[in-house]
């Protein structure tokens, strides 16, 4: 396969790849809960992470405007809650249903953007889905910590505004200059909470190896893949396969946690998948259509494959 075209097969086994790492490193991090807390973690997380895209990177911030520097703190600061959050979730929760809650904040905001009623289903979907997972935990031995719930949902919310900041940020700020000083304002924010169970690991130098492999799997191997994907993957390709991210939660929690559940806790998580799949692809058809519109129709006609041919 030549360079100019890379093979979309591997885009797909790079966003896989994507998912099982940051997976993998929140089970890991699962392990570190009892020694640094949740607030612990993610300092340490983002603040290795940031030192090596710093390293990378070398921004040049000091010739960034008023409003790059604005974007690139709001970013921040909503990177350190969201994956505050979302540490203190699955510290009380199954991952695959931390995910599963956290996600509802992304697709609250695709049906706020689009404003579409298709969007509205999805999130109701989405919402049977959470359903069923408070049913299941009524009815089952196993009951979900509504506290870890409150916090998925945050982090959910967290990720929501992670999502607009980043867009801005993007707009502002070339390259990845931007997410690196962001990753660092987030580990100074989390800090005013994991400062104390961060320093612990001076304590436990045998958790040294344990540390640097979250901040690699959670933070610097999922980017570097996903940015590798993206070159090889259209976006609405490389979304879906994103929405797939509460099944692989639930692979790797079952074989790394031991973490197991039933077809209530399935469905729900299927649910939750379908309508994440559903709002991007609603997004797309939209997006074309506008696109569409915009044109004259004369264009429209060189555009469509689907325009009539003229009679001959």
């Amino acid at each position: 396969m030549s360079p100019l075209n890379p093979s979309p097969a591997t885009g797909v086994l790079l966003v896989i790849g994507s998912c099982l790492s940051l997976q993998f490193g929140a089970a890991l991090a699962d392990g570190l809960f009892p020694h640094l807390g949740p607030w612990g973690v993610t300092t340490l997380r983002l603040g290795l992470a940031a030192l090596f895209l710093l390293a990378v990177a070398r921004p040049a911030a000091w010739g960034w405007s008023r409003q790059a520097w604005t974007g690139v703190v709001l970013l921040g600061a909503s990177l350190g809650a969201m994956n505050g959050f979302f540490f203190a979730s699955i510290e009380r929760l199954p991952l695959a249903v931390a995910v599963s809650f956290e996600f509802i904040g992304p697709l609250v905001l695709a049906a706020l953007l689009s404003r579409s009623a298709r969007d509205m289903l999805w999130v109701g979907i989405a919402t049977a889905g959470m359903v069923l997972l408070g049913l299941e935990s009524a009815l089952g031995a196993e009951s979900l910590d509504p506290v870890g719930i409150a916090f998925a949902l945050v982090a959910g919310g967290f990720w929501a505004a992670y999502i607009l900041c980043s867009a801005r940020v993007g707009r502002e700020v070339p390259g990845v200059g931007g997410l690196a000083v962001a990753m660092a304002i987030g580990a100074l924010g989390t800090a005013i909470l994991g400062a104390p169970g961060a320093m612990q690991a001076l304590h436990h130098p045998e958790l040294a190896g344990l540390i640097l492999g979250v901040a690699l799997l959670s933070s610097v191997v999922p980017y570097t893949l996903e940015l590798a994907a993206l070159r090889r993957l259209s976006k609405p390709t490389f979304s879906v396969l994103l929405s797939l991210e509460p099944v692989f939660a639930a692979a790797v929690a079952w074989v790394m946690l031991d973490q197991t559940f039933g077809w209530l806790r399935a469905l729900a998580i299927a649910l939750v998948v379908a309508a994440s799949i559903g709002t991007t692809r609603t997004a797309v058809q939209l997006s074309r259509r506008r696109a569409r519109e915009a044109l004259p129709p004369a264009a429209i006609r060189h555009t469509d494959p689907a325009a009539p041919e003229d009679a001959r």
